[in-house]
C-alpha cells in the first residue's frame, strides 16, 4: 500500500534485545559504580545506552547524556562521537528528527576529523562513521526523502565492505530494500533483502525476523497470501524469542492488512490494537500513525465515518509532528473523501488541498532522487572509463619500453664511446655540483639551525600564556588551553624536521595558534585565514616563519585596543612570489612601540631577527629575493587603522 509499512534497521549497528537481558543491564551498572577511570566510565556509559535502544528510550537518552558530559570533560572524541549518536537514536525513536539530524551532524564532524588523526581507533571511527551514515539515511526515508537516504545507506556499505562488517552490513542492506520499495522498485527491494537474509541466516543473527517481515510485505502486496503469512509467521517467532517492540508493533500492522485482504475484520482491528500497545512501549510516533490510518481505512471501508475520521486525524497529526510527508498526503487524502460522505464540502475541499500540497513535495522528492542516480550512474561510468583509459595507457607503456630496450642494447656501443670521450667533461661537471649542493646544504642547516632557535622563542611565550591562563581562569579553562596547546606543540616538533613544509600545515599551524589566543585574551579578537585558488598544493615555505608577526599583531597590535579587533591572513600569487600578508585593525606600529619604550621592564623578542635571518638565508639558498615590509594602515583623515605586514617570497616546492 505505501512505504510507512515496512521495517527499518533503525541504527545500523548490533541490535540488543533488552526486554531477556535486565540482568545484563544491572551488571553493566555495577561495573559502572565500581569503576574509577574515566575513560572506562565514558566507555560503559555509552555501553549502557546501546543496551537500552531497543526498550527504553528514556533510559537510553539519560545515558548517552551522561556519556556526553564526560567524554567532553576528558576530551575523549571518539566516545563523544558514539555518546551523540545514541542521543540522535533516540531521537529517531521518539520522532524527533531534526535534532537526531542535528546529533549525527556532530558527531560525524567528530568521526571525520577523529579518522584524519588518529590511527589507533581507525577501525572503531570508521564503523562510527558508517552508523552515522546509516541512521541519517533512516531519518531521510522516514521523511520520504529517498534520494539523500539512498545516498547516505550507500557511504554506509562502502564502510561496512571495508572493514568486513558482514552483521551491520546486512542491516543496511535491508534498510536499502525499503528504499526501493518505498519506491515501487519491488525487484531490487527484494535482491537486497535477499542480500540480508543470507549474511544473517549465516551468520544466526536474531534480526532475521525484521528481514523476513520485509520479504513477507512484498509477497502481501503481490497477493501472495499464503507466502507472506508464512514469512511473518516465522518473523514472529524470532519477535518474541528475541524482544523488538518496534519489529514486533511492524508486524501486527501487516498482519493487520493480511487479515483484512483474508476478509477477517475482527482479526485485522485485533492485530491493529496490539501493535499500538506495542508502539506505546517505546514512544514509536511513526509506527502508531501507520496503524491509525490503516484503521482509518478500515473503517471507511466499513462505512463507520466517525471512527474513520477519529483514526485519520489521530495518524495526520502524528505525520505533521514527525514531517512525514506521504503519511501526511494519505491522512489528508482519507480525510477528504470522509467529509465528502459526511455532505461538508468545505472540510473535504479544505484537506483536498493540504493532500496536494503534500503530494506535490513527495513529486519534487522524486526528481531530485531520479537526479542524484543519473548523478551516481554518471560517476560510475566515468571511474570505469578512467580505469580503462590507464589499462591501455599501462600496455602503451609496456611496448614503448620494449622498443626502447631493443634501441638501448643498439646503440649501447656508440654510448659508451662517446662517455669516453666525454669522461673528463663529467667529472668536472660532477664536482661543480658538488660544491654547489654542499652550498646549498650548508645555507639550509643554517635556516634550520635559526627554525630552531624560533621554537624555543615560542614555547616560552605560549608557556608564560599558559601559566596567566591558568591564574586568570581557572584550572578547567586551563586544561582546554593545555590541549590546543599540546597538538600545537606536536605539529611544531613535526615541522622542526622540515626545512620546508607545506603552506596548508603553515595555515593548519596558525589556525591552532590563533585559536590558543583567542581562548587566553576571552574572544576579544576575530581572525581570519585566507589561501589563493592559484596556490598549488606542493607549494611551500619555511615553517613557522608568519608566527612571529601574527603574535605581535595579537600582543603589540589588537590586545592594548580597547574594543575588539580583527586579524587576517592571507596567502596569494603575485607574478613568481608567493605574498604572504597579516593585516590587522589594532593601534598601528608606531603606538605600539611607543608603549612598549614607556614600559619600565622591557622585554627583548628576537623573533624578528630570526625571522629576518631565515629570509636571508632563503634567499642564498634559493638565489631569488625575499623582503619583507612592515606599515601602517592610514584613513584619508591620517587615522590609524591597523598595520600591515607582507612578506614577498620565492615559490617552493616539497620535493
Amino acid at each position: 500500500m505505501k512505504k510507512l509499512y515496512l521495517l527499518f534497521f533503525l541504527y545500523c549497528c548490533s541490535f540488543t534485545f533488552v526486554f531477556g537481558q535486565n540482568k545484563v543491564g544491572d551488571s553493566l551498572k555495577n561495573v559502572l559504580n565500581q569503576t574509577k577511570n574515566d575513560i572506562e566510565k565514558v566507555q560503559l556509559l555509552n555501553e549502557i545506552a546501546d543496551y537500552y535502544k531497543s526498550s527504553n528510550p528514556v533510559l537510553m537518552n539519560e545515558y548517552a547524556s551522561k556519556a556526553l558530559v564526560l567524554a567532553k570533560k576528558i576530551n575523549y572524541q571518539t566516545e563523544e562521537g558514539t555518546a551523540l549518536l545514541n542521543l540522535g537514536i533516540t531521537k529517531i525513536i521518539t520522532g524527533n528528527y531534526p535534532e537526531a539530524l542535528d546529533f549525527f551532524s556532530q558527531a560525524k564532524l567528530i568521526y571525520e576529523n577523529e579518522l584524519a588523526v588518529n590511527l589507533k581507533d581507525n577501525l572503531k571511527l570508521k564503523n562510527g562513521l558508517a552508523r552515522v551514515y546509516g541512521s541519517m539515511g533512516v531519518v531521510f526515508s522516514e521523511q520520504s526523502n529517498y534520494a539523500r537516504a539512498l545516498q547516505h545507506h550507500l557511504k554506509a556499505v562502502s564502510i561496512y565492505e571495508e572493514t568486513k562488517e558482514q552483521e551491520k552490513l546486512a542491516r543496511v542492506y535491508n534498510n536499502i530494500g525499503i528504499v526501493y520499495r518505498a519506491q515501487n522498485e519491488d525487484f531490487k527491494a527484494l535482491d537486497y533483502f535477499s542480500k540480508a537474509q543470507k549474511i544473517q541466516e549465516k551468520l544466526g543473527d536474531p534480526t532475521v525476523g525484521i528481514t523476513l517481515t520485509n520479504i513477507g510485505n512484498l509477497q502481501l502486496k503481490q497477493n501472495n497470501l499464503k507466502e507472506a503469512e508464512d514469512y511473518y509467521t516465522k518473523a514472529k517467532y524470532y519477535f518474541e524469542k528475541f524482544p523488538n517492540p518496534r519489529g514486533l508493533g511492524e508486524l501486527y500492522n501487516n498482519l493487520g492488512l493480511l487479515y483484512k485482504k483474508n476478509s477477517t475484520s475482527e482479526k485485522a482491528l485485533e492485530s491493529w490494537n496490539l501493535a499500538l500497545q506495542s508502539f506505546d512501549l517505546i514512544d514509536d510516533k511513526f509506527g502508531k500513525s501507520d496503524t491509525y490510518l490503516f484503521m482509518g481505512d478500515y473503517f471507511y471501508e466499513q462505512n463507520n465515518w466517525n471512527e474513520a475520521l477519529k483514526h485519520a486525524q489521530k495518524a495526520a497529526e502524528l505525520s505533521k509532528q514527525l514531517n512525514v510527508l506521504e503519511g501526511r498526503a494519505l491522512a489528508e487524502k482519507l480525510m477528504s473523501s470522509i467529509y465528502e460522505k459526511l455532505n461538508q464540502p468545505a472540510e473535504a475541499f479544505k484537506h483536498f488541498k493540504l493532500y496536494k500540497t503534500a503530494q506535490d513535495s513527495l513529486i519534487n522528492h522524486e526528481n531530485i532522487r531520479k537526479s542524484v542516480q543519473a548523478e551516481m550512474n554518471y560517476e560510475f561510468e566515468k571511474k570505469e572509463a578512467i580505469k580503462k583509459k590507464e589499462q591501455e595507457k599501462k600496455a602503451l607503456l609496456l611496448t614503448e619500453k620494449s622498443k626502447r630496450q631493443t634501441l638501448q642494447t643498439i646503440f649501447i656501443a656508440l654510448f659508451v664511446l662517446l662517455l669516453l670521450g666525454i669522461a673528463f667533461l663529467i667529472y668536472n661537471r660532477i664536482q661543480l655540483k658538488k660544491n654547489l649542493t654542499l652550498q646549498k646544504e650548508l645555507a639550509e642547516y643554517e635556516q634550520k639551525a635559526l627554525h630552531l632557535q624560533m621554537n624555543p622563542h615560542f614555547v616560552f611565550n605560549c608557556l608564560g600564556s599558559i601559566s596567566s591562563f591558568i591564574v586568570q581562569n581557572g584550572t578547567d579553562s586551563a586544561i582546554k588551553y593545555l590541549s590546543k596547546f599540546s597538538k600545537l606543540m606536536r605539529l611544531t616538533l613535526e615541522y622542526s624536521k622540515e626545512s620546508l613544509i607545506p603552506i596548508d600545515k603553515e595555515i593548519e599551524s596558525l589556525q591552532n595558534y590563533l585559536e590558543l589566543e583567542q581562548l587566553r585574551f576571552n574572544n576579544v579578537f576575530e581572525f581570519n585565514i585566507s589561501k589563493s585558488l592559484e596556490i598549488e598544493d606542493d607549494m611551500a615555505l619555511p615553517p613557522l616563519l608568519l608566527q612571529p608577526f601574527v603574535e605581535n599583531a595579537i600582543i603589540h597590535g589588537l590586545i592594548p585596543k580597547k574594543e575588539n579587533g580583527t586579524i587576517s591572513v592571507d596567502f596569494s600569487i603575485e607574478k613568481d612570489n608567493l605574498v604572504c600578508t597579516i593585516l590587522d585593525d589594532g593601534i598601528g606600529f608606531d603606538k605600539s612601540k611607543e608603549i612598549k619604550e614607556n614600559l619600565v621592564a622591557i622585554h627583548k623578542s628576537m623573533a624578528l631577527d630570526i625571522t629576518k635571518k631565515r629570509l636571508e638565508m632563503m634567499e642564498a639558498s634559493t638565489a631569488q629575493k625575499a623582503k619583507v615590509e612592515i606599515k601602517e594602515i592610514r584613513n584619508d583623515l591620517g587615522e590609524i587603522q591597523g598595520t600591515k605586514v607582507v612578506l614577498n617570497l620565492p615559490i617552493q616546492y616539497i620535493k
